[in-house]
């Protein structure tokens, strides 16, 4: 690998030797069996070797090897195989299910690793002269397989790596505006920019390894798009490197210039360039930070009072309720008390869960929130007290701090979680949806109730759970979480699951993804969400700007591989 790109392991999420381990909550076995009638089994492997053995020759053609180390440098581009299995696919789970287990699928024949724009237009230039394939590639953590290859491809596949693409250029701090390489990963880009009194405040799941440029290619939304905006709202300007040429758009506020070039390009994935550089709006690191939890008796009213929050304009920095089931799973997750004051405080919460059940709760249906107030501390304060009273109006309880901070510093490491069901046969994944407020319990209810269907023609117990969280004027984001433990066909179980949960979303008046992206795993319902001469546009606009197919096909319309091809 090259030594100064980070990239995760080859056949899981993040890093080498972090990996969720169960032995050290108590409750957490138990709640599987309870979900998915499954007894865990203790970890057997932290890693997986790798075997290049395992992989096939690269057959590169020898003229666009020459050509692309002309257009970079013999160090920049590799044909090794762990690269090449690490640049072959993305982080769904369809994807690590088969990786992991050795089945690598369509593998790109060069990885590339640019360091200038000017390189990156000699690469597109000798790909297109020689009808290769380029697919750009950030940190490989996008689920919606915008990553994955496809398998009829017979043309050379070239992987550009943006991880060369990287660091702080500018920070006009009157403006606050920053100018960061396409290829900077989250937590480099934080680091920079607190060092300076600054944040970009852009915190998706996949912060630790994703890149800015990734962010703006998938359209992607992080945890405190309350107030810092999604990744359209944060991005300001941008460059983007076609064969053709480069587009380059000034960072402006806003600006009337007919159809915006900024709107096309966010939202992309590969299709129309390479996101090389940004502008991006950021913020002074607030003085003080504090997250709350509550705990509400059900669904229906947590959502009505993070309705209550937003109409009321009470500035936030995020809002999350879990509902019922998530919020057992999560405290299933605990890790067991070992200190003195752990245990005060789980005999404190058991105390509290047994006086809300006198109090007539059901604690099957009690959902947990988790609310973060940034700014002064004049604010901050003014702010909790407002939102206390929201809660305790709608019947909550204020938990406090110390739930909150706890949520706050174990925020990144849920995707840990789907490695280890994978080693247990489970296979675990998420959908997520946007609808406007008078629409999110109904889809609530279909989505489960679609999950459960399908679980019964499956003829097995599954598990589904869901959250709301980025809140908007009209309506929020819903995240569901479901797994079931595989059977002989995986790839057709989790197909099942998947539509049936899409679909869901779709007729019951929400979109396909939220912040997801599309890739290949959205694409069937594009013309359900966007109508059939949005997609023919589309379409228009892609066969216009890359004429021979040459950028990241199979996205975003006519995907190279369906979900459906599996039901079939």
């Amino acid at each position: 690998m090259k030594p100064d790109v980070k990239h995760m392991k080859w056949w899981g999420w993040g890093e080498e030797g972090v990996f969720f381990n169960y032995l050290n909550k108590p409750a957490f076995a138990p709640f599987v069996k309870k979900a998915l009638n499954i007894d865990l089994r203790p970890r057997k492997i932290d890693t997986i070797a790798f075997d290049p053995a395992t992989v096939a020759e690269s057959e590169v053609p020898g003229a666009l090897l020459e050509a692309l180390v002309a257009a970079t440098d013999a160090d920049q581009v590799t044909t090794d195989a762990h690269e090449r299995v690490v640049h072959g696919h993305g982080s769904s789970v369809t994807e690590l299910l088969h990786v992991s287990r050795g089945d690598y699928g369509r593998l790109p024949e060069v990885v590339v690793y640019p360091r200038t724009d000017a390189e990156v237009a000699a690469v597109l230039a000798a790909a297109v002269e020689q009808d290769a394939v380029v697919v750009p590639y950030g940190g490989g953590t996008n689920i919606a397989r915008s990553l994955q290859l496809d398998p009829a491809e017979r043309r050379p596949i070239v992987s550009l790596d943006t991880g060369l693409l990287a660091g702080l250029y500018e920070l006009d701090e009157e403006a606050g505006l920053a100018r960061v390489g396409g290829g900077m990963q989250g937590p480099a880009l934080e680091e920079a920019l607190n060092d300076r009194g600054w944040t970009l405040g852009h915190m998706p799941d996949s912060f630790t390894h994703s890149t800015v440029g990734g962010w703006a290619a998938t359209r992607s939304s992080g945890m405190q798009s309350d107030k810092y905006g999604d990744i359209a709202d944060i991005v300001r300007g941008m460059t983007v490197v076609r064969p053709s040429g480069t587009v380059s758009l000034k960072p402006v506020p806003s600006e009337s210039t007919g159809p915006s070039l900024r709107e096309m390009f966010i939202g992309s994935e590969g299709r129309l360039g390479v996101i090389t550089e940004l502008w991006v709006q950021v913020h002074r690191l607030p003085a003080e930070r504090t997250v709350v939890a509550y705990m509400y008796p059900e669904w229906k009213t947590a959502v009505a009072a993070i309705r209550q929050i937003s109409d009321e304009e009470i500035p936030t920095t995020f809002v999350r309720i879990s509902d019922g089931n998530e919020t057992g799973f999560s405290l299933a997750t605990q890790k067991a008390a070992t200190t003195v004051k752990k245990k005060v405080e789980a005999a404190g919460q058991k105390g509290l869960w047994a006086l809300m059940r006198k109090r007539g709760w059901d604690t099957d249906q009690m959902c947990i929130s988790y609310v973060c107030f940034e700014g002064s501390a004049e604010d901050v304060a003014r702010r909790r007290k407002a939102v206390d009273k929201i809660a305790k109006t709608h019947g909550a309880l204020v938990l406090g701090t110390g739930p909150g901070a706890l949520y706050d510093q174990k925020k990144f490491d849920t995707p840990y979680l789907r490695d280890f069901l994978l080693e247990q046969d489970v296979m675990g994944d998420v959908s997520e949806t946007a609808a406007p407020w008078s629409k999110l319990n109904g889809i609530h209810r279909a989505v489960y109730a679609a999950a459960e269907k399908a679980y019964q023609q499956l003829g097995r117990k599954g598990w589904v759970m869901c959250h709301l969280s980025h809140s908007y004027h009209v309506g929020a984001c819903l995240y569901f979480t479901f797994a079931f433990k595989v059977g002989d066909n995986p790839d057709a179980e989790y197909a099942l699951l998947k539509t049936s949960i899409q679909q869901a979303f779709v007729d019951n008046g929400g979109t396909l993804s939220h912040h997801h992206g599309v890739g290949m795993e959205h694409a069937p319902w594009m013309e359900q969400v966007v109508s059939a001469e949005g997609v023919a546009i589309m379409r228009s606009l892609f066969d216009a700007t890359d004429p021979g197919r040459n950028l990241n096909p199979g996205k975003i319309i006519d995907p190279a591989i369906s979900l459906f091809d599996a039901l079939d």
